[in-house]
């Protein structure tokens, strides 16, 4: 081997550069070798860059649920996101691999500056490993990783997020520190979530979900009310487009909520709902053909006394003489008593069970009430036509409702986008002439009746109020449940829409404005759902009107 070849070398001067036989410290071998070196790991990581980029769906599951319970994401009705699986890191601390304490701690402090660092210290004294801080985000993963500590343990983890805190809480429900769902959708669904790429999409409408829980936030400041529930349905496929329940919780912080003020009271609270049941009772009477809208019933009593109770009119100036449309457009208790009378007990309990009010119901998520048996009997049938005695819960309440004004067709209520597609109406469990019968009179509750605050431009809102007294430990109080169950518009049947408020109180101060004519008045005249949830409902409707009509 020739051991005299001559070597190059680059020499920089102000003239420029010039090469030179020379020996120089830095060789052009080196330079190229450093250079290339450098390019092939930038590639490297672009590559890998572009690779993660572009990967499938399945490609990013199989990556991230390699790291522990990969959940799918979860969507509104317009894709946007109601609960979302994202890599976080947990930072953990070996005392044993710290060299330098003092510098250690420095370093942190740079970085968490805002932690306990009297605490740290302790912990670095007693303990082999602690958790300095949870939930890190990528980017903070990163900057640790650059403070070069061997003593710092960054473990990735799947971490469910629920950027609408609040919103969705009783629907969406909880999951557990592993990501096992152990309530509402993320417990009914939990399988489909671990299993799939794809997000499960609701029916739910992010943007009318806020609008109505606005609302009834502000009812609170209002009417003073402990709680309250709502729910939106289309009539004619069960999707539920909005299902509110307060008071609500941040799901992000994972609570364990046992208070039983934080109950799901669309779904899981059971009621008597009072007034709204005479809709039933009257549907009952036209499906049985016994009873046609304008029949008259005359000389009608004042009260009615049966097994040591009294049954009267709330309205003791209300005529003694009502035909069957009025005795609903008027709320007579005594009438629907009448009407209860001329059916009997099978037929009205065959009518509530065919429209889902007896019967247990089927829904997305677990948390679901039931009603609460007893014994029918003659005086059990009176209080049930003037819907005291029975109860429920709202999303059965809807139900019937739905029922008994979209032609009679039986429905499945859902929160899941396109679990009824193919959706035909089979079953009919009511004539349609009964439903045309019912519209008209809801109609007319709003216009003449006890719903008239109900009455909102454009939208042909009909309606039956609802005001009932709450049972606590088997007795009646004075605390009532006001609600207000509409259909709108009334003319093509499209909505159900159900607003309850748990015990109001009376507003003096409140300024009511009329809808149908001029003018206004202030303080509520009578704590009842005609003053209370029709209000309430009527500003919703208001406020995601235009919605539905542009948008479904």
């Amino acid at each position: 081997m020739n051991n005299n070849k001559k070597r190059i070398y680059i020499i920089e001067n102000e003239d420029g550069f010039k090469f030179s036989e020379k020996k120089r410290v830095v060789s052009f071998n080196r330079v190229a070798f450093l250079f290339f070196f450098i390019l092939f790991i930038f590639l490297l990581y672009s590559t890998k860059i572009v690779y993660l980029g572009s990967s499938s769906p399945k490609q990013k599951y199989q990556m991230t649920n390699k790291i522990k319970n990969y959940r799918a994401d979860i969507i509104d009705v317009d894709g946007r996101f109601i609960a979302k699986s994202v890599i976080t890191y947990n930072i953990g601390v070996k005392p044993n691999l710290i060299n330098d304490k003092k510098k250690f701690l420095l370093k942190l402090k740079y970085s968490f500056p805002e932690l306990d660092f009297n605490k740290i210290e302790n912990e670095i004294d007693k303990k082999k490993f602690f958790y300095l801080k949870k939930k890190l985000t990528p980017q903070k993963s990163e900057e640790i990783k650059l403070l070069g500590e061997k003593s710092l343990i960054l473990e990735p983890k799947i971490t469910r997020i629920y950027p609408d805190n609040n919103l969705f809480s009783h629907t969406m429900g909880q999951i557990d520190d592993e990501n096992f769902g152990v309530s509402g959708i993320e417990k009914n669904f939990d399988n489909y979530l671990k299993t799939n790429t794809e997000p499960l999409t609701m029916t739910l409408d992010k943007e009318i979900q806020f609008l109505v829980r606005q609302e009834l936030l502000n009812s609170e400041k209002i009417f003073k009310n402990v709680g309250s529930a709502s729910i939106l349905m289309n009539i004619n496929n069960g999707e539920i487009l909005s299902l509110v329940s307060l008071p609500d919780f941040d799901i992000n912080k994972r609570n364990n909520i046992s208070d039983k003020k934080y109950i799901n009271r669309a779904t899981k609270g059971v009621y008597e709902f009072g007034s709204v049941f005479k809709t039933f009772t009257i549907a009952a009477g036209f499906d049985e053909k016994l009873i046609e809208p304008k029949d008259m019933f005359n000389n009608l009593e004042k009260k009615i006394n049966c097994g040591g109770r009294t049954i009267s009119e709330y309205d003791e100036d209300l005529s003694q003489n009502l035909s069957v449309e009025e005795i609903l457009i008027k709320s007579g208790n005594i009438g629907s008593v009448k009407i209860g009378q001329k059916l009997g007990v099978d037929k009205i309990k065959n009518f509530l069970t065919r429209i889902g009010i007896l019967s247990d119901i089927e829904f997305d998520i677990p948390e679901i009430g039931q009603p609460i048996p007893f014994s029918w009997g003659k005086c059990k049938l009176l209080t049930v036509s003037f819907g005291h005695g029975i109860t429920t819960t709202l999303i059965q309440l809807a139900k019937g409702y739905a029922i008994i004004s979209n032609g009679g067709y039986d429905i499945t209520p859902t929160l899941i986008k396109d679990k009824n597609i193919g959706y035909e109406k089979k079953k009919r469990v009511l004539s349609k002439d009964v439903s045309l019968k019912i519209n008209q009179i809801l109609r007319r509750v709003v216009t003449e009746g006890t719903a008239s605050l109900a009455d909102v431009k454009g939208y042909n809102v009909g309606g039956k109020t609802g005001t009932a007294l709450i049972v606590e430990n088997g007795k009646y109080t004075k605390k009532k449940i006001n609600t207000f169950a509409s259909i709108f518009p009334i003319n093509e049947p499209k909505y159900v829409f159900i607003v309850m408020l748990e015990d109001t109180k009376l507003s003096k101060s409140y300024v009511y404005n009329y809808r149908n004519k001029p003018g206004s008045f202030v303080g509520t005249p009578f704590n009842t759902a005609g003053w209370t949830s029709v209000e309430v409902a009527a500003k919703i409707i208001e406020k995601i009107g235009p919605i539905l009509a542009t948008k479904y």
